[in-house]
């Protein structure tokens, strides 16, 4: 377990499990991407050439790094319940577990807002479901769930941004309260250094169905954070963190180049005050109706509609 001495001076304060699960993330993450050799800059797909082109990052500052939330950043809707979707279709859980995480997915698209007892039955649910299954299976299962499920459901202008910090040679992490894992997975496939995410207790490599700390949400997203950068030696006032949701100001705070990705109302009105930089890759009548920046709008607005029409591909 990470050493307490990692942590930087903070700016609010922080419950000890949430320390713990933050500190745990960021072991695990490390961990991880050094397994992988770390994904080389520039490995993943290409994006796409209609994405708007970022003012940030400076190429070459090894110092900076960037942090991006998962859920309705990244990828439309919460990775979790689309998780919960492949394991059912793998007869992990019964109809009834099925129609919860159906109702909570579909709260959560109309909603464009984190319920956090939503969030904590999803947890629930996962945990009693993965408890006495060995990792390695969970994983093999993982990568089949990210083809069937995720893949289309990447916001390209999203993607964009993160390509971009790649190609200027900086290591760039997802930070979710979505098992390690599955973040994991989501990372490697995009060709991003490695996740930060909920760690799962395992004893042998079999889930006990305990947490380690607490779901990485909130708070405990910027403890992660932290731990992270002072391992890997970054300057947070060099990083960029990009988040869709309110709950994250924590995180986002953390960092000298904050940005607003497809926020929900509080964020959007709590960047604008702060002057921090929005970006909206929905249908182009919600961007504008939220305002964006002149900068983003062309690429906002062919993000938005390569995802609209990726989320009604395929219905299952």
């Amino acid at each position: 377990m990470a050493a307490l001495g990692w942590l930087t001076p903070r700016r609010r304060s922080a419950t000890a499990r949430s320390v713990l699960a933050g500190e745990a993330a960021a072991e695990a993450a490390r961990k991880s991407a050094s397994e992988l050799g770390e994904a080389p800059t520039g490995a993943a797909v290409e994006a796409p050439p209609e994405a708007a082109e970022p003012e940030f990052p400076v190429p070459g500052d090894h110092h900076a790094a960037a942090f991006f939330d998962l859920d309705n950043t990244v990828m439309q809707g919460a990775a979790l319940f689309h998780f919960g979707r492949g394991l059912y279709k793998r007869h992990f859980f019964r109809k009834r577990e099925l129609a919860r995480f159906a109702w909570q997915q579909t709260w959560f698209r109309l909603a464009g807002v984190e319920d956090p007892a939503h969030m904590e039955d999803a947890r629930n649910s996962a945990l009693s479901i993965v408890k006495g299954h060995r990792v390695s299976e969970l994983m093999s299962i993982g990568e089949e769930i990210y083809d069937e499920y995720m893949a289309e459901r990447i916001w390209p202008g999203t993607r964009a941004l993160a390509q971009a910090h790649l190609d200027a040679g900086q290591k760039v992490w997802l930070v979710t309260a979505a098992p390690v894992e599955t973040a994991t997975i989501i990372a490697r496939r995009l060709g991003l250094t490695g996740a930060l995410g909920t760690v799962a207790e395992s004893v042998g490599g079999v889930y006990t169905g305990k947490l380690v700390g607490e779901p990485l949400h909130g708070p405990a997203k910027a403890e992660a954070v932290r731990a992270l950068a002072a391992a890997e030696g970054l300057d947070l006032a060099r990083c960029a963190a990009y988040s869709d949701s309110a709950n994250d100001i924590p995180m986002l705070s953390l960092v000298g180049h904050p940005y607003a990705v497809n926020p929900d109302a509080r964020l959007s009105k709590y960047a604008r005050e702060r002057g921090w930089r929005l970006r909206d890759y929905r249908t182009g009548r919600k961007a504008a109706k939220i305002g964006i920046p002149a900068a983003a709008g062309l690429g906002a607005v062919a993000g938005g509609t390569a995802a609209a029409v990726a989320l009604h591909r395929r219905r299952r």
